[in-house]
């Protein structure tokens, strides 16, 4: 217990500073309970909505993959290669999205959405410079990096 503040230390190892919050119920402000639901629910918000970003380009890139082909570095877009690489690209979308909305493994699938998001991000950047896509995808690449970090989340399977 800190003498100085009357406050129990925060357990080793999970990333809270200072006092904790007081729970949501008797005794706290509402700006605390605010802030003591916004620290449960705001990764599974996070989480759910980088999901629904990934499953609607991962949904696109199987309905219409020759509309995506042109993003395909290094090989002519009317190849097959081009098709079946943005076919694949889809599939793994689509399988992230499912992990984060499900809770399945989430701080994996956050990471992996991210390593798929930096190769989206360097090979728009090499492709065809900065520009407006480049930079919604790289706020989408900091929500994944955002909820690598985040190991208790509610709506979560664990072991």
């Amino acid at each position: 217990m800190s003498q100085a503040r009357g406050h129990p230390e925060p357990p080793a190892g999970t990333g809270q500073t200072g006092p904790p919050l007081a729970a949501p119920g008797r005794g706290a402000t509402p700006r605390e309970r605010a802030a003591a639901l916004a620290s449960e629910w705001a990764p599974v918000a996070g989480r759910v909505l980088l999901a629904l970003v990934l499953a609607w380009f991962g949904y696109h890139e199987l309905v219409r993959p020759s509309l995506w082909t042109g993003y395909v570095p290094v090989v002519s877009p009317s190849s097959t290669a081009a098709i079946i690489a943005v076919l694949a690209h889809g599939w793994v979308l689509l399988m992230l999205a499912v992990a984060l909305a499900a809770g399945i493994a989430t701080r994996l699938a956050a990471l992996l959405a991210a390593a798929v998001l930096l190769e989206i991000i360097i090979s728009l950047t090499v492709t065809a410079g900065l520009s407006d896509l480049t930079m919604r995808d790289i706020g989408v690449f900091g929500l994944a990096i955002c909820l690598t970090g985040v190991s208790n989340q509610r709506l979560a399977l664990r072991r």
